[in-house]
């Protein structure tokens, strides 16, 4: 009869992090230096895009003034 060994010898530690390539990481340079997103750095405009909605703001759905009617 088979019994699973338990679930704390299954569990193995992640791989060891290798560095990037050379050609990855001239990429990841050249991306940079022309302003372009890189890969785990931020971003404020995709932070911006990517945020919670925020209602209107500054700006109205019609140009008639809230509650007139419409």
């Amino acid at each position: 009869m088979f019994v699973p060994p338990p679930l704390e010898a299954a569990v193995t530690a992640p791989p060891p992090h290798l560095p990037d390539p050379p050609i990855y990481r001239e990429m990841m340079r050249t991306w940079t230096d022309r302003g372009r997103t890189v890969p785990g750095r931020h971003d404020p405009e995709w932070a911006r895009l990517a945020g919670p909605w925020r209602g209107f703001g500054r700006f109205s759905g019609s140009p008639a003034p809230r509650g007139g009617g419409r």
